[in-house]
């Protein structure tokens, strides 16, 4: 008979183990729950991969047509966070009415199931041939983001959970620019490391938050790129600024860059068109520290240059960003509304 409690934690190694004769052991508590956590984190896994070769074998317009029910449920039959977004929009757009804001965000559920299976089937559809079909870029744009891109010295883009984010990182490495992030580990590391293979398709690394300082410190003396997220929340330690006329956190190391550097920071979406798999990617808006006048100079006049950018971009097609972030969590510290007072 073969015993799974008797086994070491390396379940999945494929070295079963035999009972051993005598009277039975039981396992210890901890490498049992270490053991239960296995297995739901390939339980887990198993279901995302299953669930993305189903979206690879549905035409797009299935999808699109899948998506109005899924918007329609989330808003109605789901309560997924729905206190979460609504605040969030009573906040960034007061003036609007329940029912705007209700629409808005069956939209906004729509335009995140499109995404996954947008995600899902770029690598098959999307490639350096016929990149011009899916691709279009913001008037002036394609020759500024070249320009950028070329220089010798490292850059910083920003971009926030708007529009498909993971296309834009995509369509840079599909260009011969490779890219590198930093982002917190997901808890399954079965799963964060099939997105990071994917995101890795093009040439684009991921760098834990913690402990890769000196990594990153690297890759921007090598003139390598930075893309990264800019709208999450830094705790109450972070660079607090306005964002939709309420202050909020952000992390200091995005401004502590390109200010410690001399380099650029640029502003930049990618959002989807009238269709799915139809996108336009911009160089919405950039400032150089080497470049003097008018350019933010200290970390926290950065912050607020670049989260007021990210707040007109989201102003233009609200639908396709994030509502589900708790963006404003926690009151500005007594400390630093001494400060800014």
């Amino acid at each position: 008979m073969w015993s799974l409690i008797d086994c070491p934690p390396t379940l999945w190694s494929s070295k079963f183990c035999r009972r051993p004769a005598g009277p039975v052991r039981h396992a210890e508590p901890a490498t049992v729950i270490l053991l239960m956590i296995r297995i739901r984190h390939w339980i887990e896994y198993l279901a995302v991969r299953l669930f993305f070769c189903w979206l690879q074998t549905i035409r797009l317009e299935t999808c699109t047509w899948m998506a109005g029910y899924v918007g329609w449920l989330m808003v109605h039959c789901i309560p997924l966070r729905r206190s979460v977004v609504d605040n969030n929009l009573q906040i960034a757009f007061p003036h609007w009415p329940a029912e705007r804001r209700r629409t808005t965000a069956r939209q906004m559920w729509e335009h995140l199931f499109l995404m996954v299976c947008e995600v899902a089937h770029v690598p098959r559809k999307i490639h350096a041939t016929n990149f011009r079909d899916y691709i279009h870029f913001a008037p002036k744009s394609r020759y500024e983001i070249v320009r950028l891109l070329l220089d010798p010295r490292p850059i910083t883009i920003v971009s926030g959970h708007f529009g498909n984010f993971e296309v834009g990182n995509y369509t840079t490495g599909l260009l011969g620019f490779p890219t590198f992030a930093v982002a917190r580990p997901m808890d399954n590391p079965l799963l964060d490391r099939f997105f990071k293979n994917f995101r890795a398709t093009h040439g684009q690394s991921i760098l834990p938050k913690r402990g890769s300082a000196r990594q990153i410190a690297a890759a921007l003396e090598e003139g390598q790129t930075l893309a990264i997220l800019c709208d999450q929340w830094a705790g109450p330690k972070g660079c607090w600024v306005d964002f939709f006329g309420r202050k909020t956190s952000c992390h200091k190391a995005i401004a502590v860059f390109p200010l410690a550097s001399g380099t650029p920071l640029v502003v930049s979406y990618a959002k989807r068109l009238d269709q799915p798999m139809q996108f336009e990617i911009a160089c919405y808006a950039k400032t150089d520290p080497s470049q003097p006048g008018g350019v933010p100079a200290s970390v926290r006049e950065l912050t607020q240059w670049y989260n007021l950018r990210l707040e007109e971009i989201i102003q233009s097609t609200p639908e396709q960003y994030w509502w589900l972030h708790r963006r404003w969590k926690n009151k500005l510290p007594q400390r630093s509304r001494r400060r800014a007072a």
